[in-house]
């Protein structure tokens, strides 16, 4: 029974089943791509299951990196991957918790919106999952809503999203929804074959919610063979060319050319009944994928940060390089280092001399904060490409301070609220603060760039717009003696006067940024900043090796 009312947009479903981390965000990403690159106007969402309000309050290593989008939303870092891949922009809506759900129902409970009726999980719940997942839709702006449902399918946490796509399976018609589920078809080694059970076991829950997959992806280390493909159409009750081969890629940049090559794009527009005679363009794309697997030289950055045993802590930074190493046609390798380990100075050169950039990574509290600061100093005093982010740039301001201007006891409030020289300090507006969620300056901020800057070079304007997720900024009581001392000021937010970039003015290449230019970097739009540091690490790594080269002649 369809609904009565307009129809806006059609709506795909992207659940996964028997594990997690199978890649249900790369494969909405690479369907979103496919769709996008036929003409047509696609967006994805993600719905967590978890009660956090928003992953901002989470620790990386709980839930990886924190994805800020424009608007100011803490998110999840799939959403990264939607941004990169459409290179459009997301916002609050495109990321809903189960969290946030129950907050929006039980803030209506305690203003009496429900009019005294018991509150139950169906109808209110799914009612206010069912309404964000429309929100999006009903702009008109969209021709497809993908619709990432995370966890895994019999999760507890995951049940009231399921009955939500039942219900507007059932609630939108037949060629308005689609269900694309995502599975595993393992390889055992001792038998010497593709197992097909843990996917009919999924799909099995699945349908045991009310909800029957029309398309089913399967992640595989091996190529699926047609038999296989036909016991799992058989047993979970779809055609044999819904069944999608998702093996093993050597990069996630190449999974949209497999989904192409799968005719997955085909198959959905086929089931949602629209009509589409434009082929898929890709030819930027395999020009990108062309620059990253055929590098004509490469890079090594060392990439200092406290959270680097999980590296999906730091997965926009990670993908901006692979966007500027394509970019520079330049393969960059980063090399992960615990900051921790850098706070003797006197073993610092030993461990970075063969970096041919170093970019200190953001991050909040104190602990391997001497690390970094040391690991600029090493920057610093042997002319090596520095690039520093949010607490990087504040870390490269401490490090000035203490060893060019003589402030020995410099630091930032944060870690030292009695500091005789706090370069670092909170904003008036934050010192009140008490909930930690949702307080610090996040979301884009405008930026005013000085010319003759090195920033003004990178950039090529004088105006920007950048994502910032921080509570602590640059003292503008010691902007003077900076200037003086060699540091400069280069980027104000023209609307506070807070100090956006900093730059050393005689060095190669030194620039530490309060904002996180990372989350703006995409496979067509690199962004100008990290593609400028890995051309000036290769520049550096060039001299080093011509140095070497003239020394061995010699």
């Amino acid at each position: 029974m369809a609904s009565s009312g307009q129809k806006t947009a059609k709506y795909i479903f992207v659940t996964g089943g028997v594990t997690s981390s199978l890649g249900k965000g790369i494969i909405a990403s690479s369907l979103a791509k496919l769709l996008q690159s036929r003409g047509l106007s696609v967006t994805i969402q993600k719905f967590d299951p978890y009660i956090n309000i928003d992953p901002g309050t989470l620790n990386p290593y709980e839930h990886g990196e924190c994805y800020v989008t424009d608007d100011g939303a803490e998110t999840d870092l799939d959403l990264g991957h939607y941004e990169r891949f459409l290179n459009i922009r997301t916002s609050q809506a495109n990321n809903v918790t189960t969290g946030r759900i129950y907050n929006n129902v039980i803030t209506r409970e305690r203003k009496g919106d429900f009019l005294g009726r018991t509150v139950q999980v169906v109808p209110h719940i799914t009612d206010e999952i069912k309404r964000n997942i429309r929100l999006l839709g009903e702009t008109g702006e969209y021709d497809i809503v993908i619709t990432e449902i995370g966890g895994c399918v019999g999760d507890i946490e995951s049940l009231p999203f399921v009955e939500a796509v039942r219900q507007l399976k059932f609630e939108l018609g037949e060629h308005d929804t689609l269900v694309v589920h995502l599975t595993l078809v393992p390889y055992l080694a001792s038998a010497g074959e593709l197992k097909t059970k843990p996917t009919q076991h999924s799909v099995r829950m699945l349908l045991e919610n009310g909800v029957q997959p029309d398309i089913i992806v399967c992640r595989t280390e091996h190529p699926l063979p047609n038999d296989i493909r036909r016991k799992i159409a058989l047993f979970c009750n779809v055609q044999v060319n819904s069944v999608i081969e998702a093996i093993d890629a050597e990069t996630i940049y190449d999974v949209p050319l497999l989904m192409k090559k799968e005719k997955l794009d085909q198959r959905v527009l086929y089931m949602l009944d629209l009509y589409n005679d434009q082929d898929a363009d890709l030819d930027s794309w395999k020009e990108f994928l062309g620059h990253l697997k055929n590098p004509t030289d490469s890079v090594t950055i060392g990439l200092i940060g406290k959270y680097v045993e999980l590296r999906d802590a730091y997965k926009s930074i990670a993908e901006a390089f692979i966007h500027a190493g394509a970019e520079n046609e330049c393969k960059v390798n980063i090399e992960w280092i615990q900051s921790e380990t850098l706070g003797d100075f006197d073993q610092v050169a030993e461990r970075l001399r063969d970096l041919d950039g170093i970019l200190v990574a953001p991050g909040f509290g104190e602990r391997g904060i001497e690390g970094k600061i040391n690991a600029i100093r090493y920057a610093r005093e042997n002319g090596v490409p520095f690039f520093g982010i949010c607490l990087g740039m504040q870390c490269a301001c401490i490090e000035f301070a203490r060893n060019v201007l003589g402030w020995t006891e410099s630091h930032s409030a944060e870690m030292n609220p009695n500091a005789s020289h706090r370069v670092i300090d909170m904003m008036e507006s934050q010192k009140k603060v008490t909930n930690k969620g949702g307080t610090m300056r996040l979301g884009a901020y405008p930026c005013k760039i000085k010319k003759d800057s090195l920033a003004h070079q990178i950039y090529g304007k004088t105006q920007i717009n950048e994502r910032h997720r921080h509570r602590y900024e640059f003292n503008n009581e010691f902007l003077t003696q900076f200037d003086k001392a060699g540091m400069a000021a280069t980027g104000i937010n023209p609307e506070t006067g807070l100090v956006e970039i900093v730059e050393l003015k005689n060095h190669p290449w030194f620039v530490g940024v309060q904002f996180h230019p990372e989350l703006r970097s995409t496979v067509m739009d690199p962004h100008p900043l990290f593609v400028q540091f890995v051309r000036a690490s290769l520049g550096h790594s060039q001299e080093k090796r011509m140095v070497d080269t003239t020394a061995n002649v010699g």
